[in-house]
């Protein structure tokens, strides 16, 4: 039996999010992302400004006048959400842990995505794959995706995005609408070369894996629709002024000092985070991959608003 705390927690997300769904997301999110193909719906008679190639010459034939195919989008998506149940997912300086707003946003994106009809699955990893749940409909799926975002208890503590990645081209091999949800933390190759700095080490809460290759990320892009979402924390991009202080890294286990009072140790750690940042939006550009990223200091409402409306346009000008 699920216990009394847990149920209300989950049913605060659910309140929270379906208000943000109800207004706007579930609208945006039939918009933003396309169904598996077109399914033919009648034909009806020719008018000008029709494509020709859409003329059904079979039917034409036999009524003298031209006649076109209409089609309608099918609409039914799947919807995989993988996410990094790492370490330093339990850090938060705000109201929100970094894993709390993954679970929000998976919330939103999966109220939305049965709003509109279609399935949602749920990968959980770290090191490799702890947990997998086949795509389903229904608000009963969702409460337990919701949940197991939550809640479950990985036996890892690292990242491994690779791993995510392989697992799902082996179970999903339909075209489905994929949202990686992770810090990306010490996944690139600037934040690994600098990985040995102890400052780095202690406040980011880097993966103890290897960075993400771009043929990977290519690999997931040519079968799926591949939408990157980071969540971090303020203090993963730059240092508070607060003096010295005690770091564990949440991944590692290794407990160090650091003196957050030094202003250049702090400019140097900002301008480290803001190197990292750009490399890690640049790869997933070149793997043609949609990126955005949350932060658990600021809402995340309007900039999900604002994702969906972009890849609308984007949509439309075909």
């Amino acid at each position: 039996m699920i216990p009394r705390e847990i149920l209300k927690k989950i049913r605060q997300i659910e309140i929270r999010t379906q208000r943000l769904v109800s207004e706007s997301t579930a609208g945006q999110y039939h918009s933003a992302f396309k169904g598996q193909g077109m399914d033919f719906d009648e034909v009806r008679e020719y008018q000008p400004g029709d494509d020709v190639r859409s003329i059904d010459w079979n039917v034409t034939a036999r009524m003298n006048h031209p006649f076109v195919k209409k089609f309608v989008e099918e609409r039914e998506l799947t919807v995989m959400l993988v996410v990094d149940l790492s370490g330093s997912g339990l850090f938060g300086s705000c109201d929100y842990t970094k894993r709390e707003l993954a679970a929000e946003i998976a919330s939103v994106l999966a109220f939305s995505a049965i709003r509109n009809h279609d399935k949602v699955g749920l990968i959980l990893f770290t090191e490799g794959v702890e947990k997998f749940i086949p795509p389903r409909k229904g608000r009963r799926h969702v409460l337990r995706v919701i949940r197991e975002i939550l809640f479950f208890e990985p036996q890892k503590r690292g990242t491994d995005v690779h791993a995510a990645l392989d697992f799902l081209q082996r179970v999903q091999t339909r075209r489905s609408v994929v949202v990686l949800v992770s810090d990306f933390l010490g996944q690139t190759h600037t934040a690994r070369t600098e990985i040995a700095s102890h400052l780095q080490r202690g406040v980011v809460f880097s993966g103890t894996l290897g960075q993400i290759s771009l043929s990977a990320l290519r690999r997931a892009r040519r079968r799926h629709d591949v939408v990157a979402v980071q969540v971090v924390d303020r203090f993963e991009l730059e240092l508070p002024p607060l003096g010295r202080m005690i770091f564990k890294d949440a991944e590692t286990g290794e407990v160090l000092e650091i003196d957050t009072g030094n202003r250049i140790r702090r400019e140097a750690f900002k301008e480290r985070q803001r190197r990292t940042q750009r490399e890690l939006e640049k790869l997933f550009r070149a793997a043609a991959i949609d990126f955005i990223q949350l932060r658990t200091d600021q809402p995340y409402g309007s900039a999900l608003a604002k994702f969906f409306e972009t890849r609308e346009k984007r949509r439309l000008r075909g």
